[in-house]
């Protein structure tokens, strides 16, 4: 069985980048994008832990920035969720095309 080098980490990772850019710029739905952000905090993630295996093996500095984003990313999950049924409670809805305005 062939394993993956480095190229084939770094194409899933782009991969996974792109589809969450894409899904940042298409959605209309606030958790949809939400779930867009975290593909993006998961693919730098996974640059991290590959630059890490494959340039430093020795080192755990990319597994420390994953851990670290990781953290970020449920931190970012909490408060966007706390906003979004805030939002979900005032308008009823969570269509970020009609939630262009900050008061009532």
């Amino acid at each position: 069985m062939i394993e993956p080098g480095i190229y084939h980490w770094l194409v899933l990772s782009t991969l996974l980048f792109s589809i969450g850019i894409y899904g940042i710029l298409t959605r209309e739905n606030a958790i949809g994008i939400l779930i867009s952000v975290e593909l993006l905090l998961n693919s730098a993630a996974l640059n991290f832990l590959v630059f890490n295996r494959y340039i430093t093996p020795g080192g755990v500095d990319g597994e420390i920035m994953a851990i670290f984003i990781i953290a970020v990313a449920a931190a970012e999950v909490v408060v966007a969720m706390a906003i979004f049924v805030a939002m979900f409670g005032e308008r009823k809805t969570i269509d970020v095309t009609r939630m262009n305005l900050l008061k009532k």
